[in-house]
This record gives structure tokens, sequence and C-alpha cells, in this order.
């Protein structure tokens, strides 16, 4: 079966490489030559373990391929996957003038019976609104069906959640077109992974609904940290107690500086500004996205309380993205973190394994120093920070840490290490939800 994959970011790349290690012959198209250049000769444009090799194998296979010629791409496939962005506006909705061309491109091209996949984040409802703009604006009387089939990619982990996923949701009204979905993701349901057939409206809910959910464990499990911090008990153990319980689970139930990325900022607030217009409001989400932000500053006070004023003060930051295994900076604690020591006079060094270029690039002019390796960093700094539990940042050697800092000040914003080992090493010590 041939397969057109719209648009090469993080999703149409990991689904278009997916989709051809399943058999499948797969063209992914994208606007810019340059990148799509650089993706024939197998060069992953960000970081993402194990994708590099799965792209490369496919391409000697000779079942993906990229390209920029929409028209010809869309022509020799029967389903076109959806994988542009939905980049979050000003007041929290979702961006959807990249869907938007992409609709009225395929009404300009298809001259033959299409099943068209959205794979991107949309708002409830977007999918028949791709259909009626493509009804509406198509050339030749060709039939189309819309099929709803969120992801759910891991950052990190985004191969291997999409070779073996815990679930497929397939939203659509043609049976048709769901029977087609569902021979694409054969490999799956053999391998007994979980169906969920619905409408359209349902399947986008359950994409937003999911990722809202997780981000209110997140938000809430930082809320009882910070109360933690207050009453002299632990959140290890208090998260570790409550993950037992079966209804709760222990995922997502690690405190830090609040999260980040691509999906969880973005979604939810997409969810809380389509809840107003419906005047149906998610006034928990509302909560949710207030208790982050201000969880992203906790280092600040906590920086305060050991060294007093910032001013003149240099602190080291170790972990630029928003989580380990990725270069993805979007929604990176640091993005706000740093911007707010630099304007108290602070001196920022910053190290990261793998996201510094990115970051860069989000910074713009920063003045920030970037360092060569954690060591590098905490140089004759006042303080360190840990934000991204990278591994290598669990086995620093504090010793040598210690004699290089000025000032030995551990910020730990993950709880990676334990605060009395820490401390007989001679650290100042703060983590998240530990006395």
């Amino acid at each position: 079966m041939h397969i057109a994959v719209i648009g090469t970011g993080y999703v149409g790349l990991v689904s278009g490489a997916g989709l051809a290690d399943f058999g499948m012959k797969v063209t992914c198209v994208d606007i810019d030559e340059e990148k799509i250049k650089k993706l024939k000769k197998g060069q992953i444009p960000f970081y993402e373990p194990g994708l590099d090799e799965l792209v490369k194998r496919n391409l000697k296979a000779g079942r993906l391929d990229f390209t920029t010629d929409f028209a010809k791409a869309v022509k020799n496939s029967l389903v076109i996957f959806i994988c542009v962005g939905t980049p979050p506006l000003p007041d929290g909705s979702a961006d959807l003038s990249q869907i938007r061309d992409v609709a009225l491109k395929l009404a300009e091209t298809i001259d033959d019976y299409k099943v068209i996949v959205t794979k991107s984040t949309v708002p409830v409802g977007t999918n028949r609104w791709i259909k009626e703009l493509i009804d509406k604006n198509k050339k030749v009387d060709a039939s189309v069906d819309v099929i709803s089939n969120p992801e759910f990619l891991r950052e990190g982990n985004a191969v291997e959640d999409f070779m073996h996923p815990d679930r497929v949701i397939i939203g659509g009204e043609s049976a048709y077109a769901i029977a087609i979905i569902k021979d694409i993701y054969r490999p799956l349901y053999l391998a007994e992974t979980p169906f969920i057939i619905t409408n359209l409206e349902t399947a986008e809910l359950i994409k937003y609904a999911s990722n809202a959910f997780l981000a209110t464990k997140i938000s809430f499990i930082n809320e009882i940290a910070n109360f933690c911090e207050k009453v002299g008990a632990d959140v290890t153990v208090v998260a570790k107690g409550m993950g037992l319980d079966p209804r709760i689970g222990p995922k997502f139930l690690n405190p830090g500086p609040g999260f980040g990325g691509s999906c969880f900022p973005k979604d939810v607030k997409a969810l809380i500004n389509q809840g107003k217009q419906l005047s149906s409001p998610f006034k928990i989400l509302e909560a949710v996205i207030e208790v982050n932000e201000k969880q992203k500053l906790r280092v600040i006070s906590k920086l305060e309380a050991f060294l007093g004023d910032l001013k003149n003060k240099s602190i080291a930051i170790l972990g630029l993205s928003f989580k380990p295994n990725t270069s993805d900076v979007r929604e990176s604690p640091a993005l706000t973190v740093i911007p707010v020591l630099l304007e108290k006079g602070a001196k920022v060094k910053a190290y990261d394994p793998v996201a510094m270029e990115e970051f860069k690039k989000a910074a713009k002019n920063l003045p920030i120093e970037y360092a060569s390796s954690p060591e590098d960093a905490v140089k004759d700094t006042h303080a360190m920070v840990i934000l991204t539990e990278w591994n290598e940042f669990r086995f620093l050697d504090l010793g040598k840490i210690k004699k290089l800092m000025k000032t030995p000040v551990l910020i730990d914003m993950r709880n990676i290490y334990e605060p009395e080992v820490v401390k007989k090493l001679g650290f100042s010590y703060s983590g998240i939800g530990r006395s």
C-alpha cells in the first residue's frame, strides 16, 4: 500500500519511518528542500533515540522516500497522513493554518478516492472541517473519507511507542476507510494491541483528555511536593505510597520544575480555550496551568534562600531540554528560569548533552555561557541547578564538582540525589518536596 505523510516534523518522521517498517511504501512530504535533501541521506534533524537507525533501514529497503513534490506523492497514494504542526496562538487556541493549507492543497490535487488521516493533535470538530474544506474546494468529483488517528508518542521513547503502542485510536464514519486503516496497522492488531474504533469527535477528544489528565497528575504532585517542604514530609515516599494504589498508579507522580514540551502545555491550553468557547469551562485545567507556571520559578526562591541577592552570582544550569533523551526545548523550564536569573543580575553557565544548539535558537540573544561538560559548567559558580534528569547527571563526581565551585550549593529539581549523601559531601542541598 502506498502512503503519503505530509510533514516531516517529530510526528511525521517517526510515523512515516514506522509505517515503512510495517511494510508500507511511504513518501514523506515537506516544503523545506534542504531538510528533504538531508533526510534522503538519512540525516535526522532532531535527536530521538532509535529514529536514525529506523529511517536508514527503510531508506535502504526502498520503502521510505522523501520529497517536496506534494501532488505526486498524493496522487500515488491511497492514504494520506496529515502530520503538520498545530502550535498555540496567543489566546491558547490551536493554530490550524497548516492544517488548512494541507486541506486546500489536497482539494486541488486529489483525482481519485483517498483516505485522509489526521495524526496532528487538533481541536474537536477539526476533522469534519477538513472534510468540508476538501469537498467544497476539490477540482474533481472524487470521494474522500477522513479518519482521526491521534498519536501518543513520548519524546525520547517515540520509536518504541509507535512500534509497540498501548492503544490505537481510529475515529471515522466510513467502514471502508476504517478497514483500510486497520489493515495498515495489521502488525499491531496481530500483536493484540487494543484498538478503539469510534467517531471523529471522540477520537479527537481522547488525545486531549489523555494529555490533560497526565498534566494534572504532574501539577498535583508538584503542589504536594511544595506542601511536603512545609511540613517535613518526603514527597518521593508520598508518591510511592500513592502509586501503589492501582486506581492511581505510579506514573507521572515525579515532582519537578513543571511540565514542558510540545504537547502538554499546548494541548491543555487548547482544551481550556475550546471549553470557554462552548461555555463548558475546565476550571481544574486552568489551575493546572497556573500551578505549572509557578512551579518553574521555584528554583529562583530556592537559590535566593541559599545565596540571598543573586546579582553577580554565577549559576550553573544542567539540562536545557524539557526532558531527557530529546533535543526539544519547547516550553522547557530553562526557558523560564534563565531569563529571570539574568534579570536578577546573575550570570548563567549552561550545559546539556544534546539540546544546546536548539536552546541557542530559542534563547536568541540571551547572554548565556555554554559549557562543554558538567564540570566546565560548574567551574567558579555559586550554585548548580539540575533541571533535566539526563543519566549523565545522575553519576557526577560530586567531590570533584565541589572543588570546582565557589560555593557548593546544589538545587536538585529532579530529586536524582539523596539529600543526606550530598550533604555529607559538604553541599548545601535542596530538592523538590524534601524538607
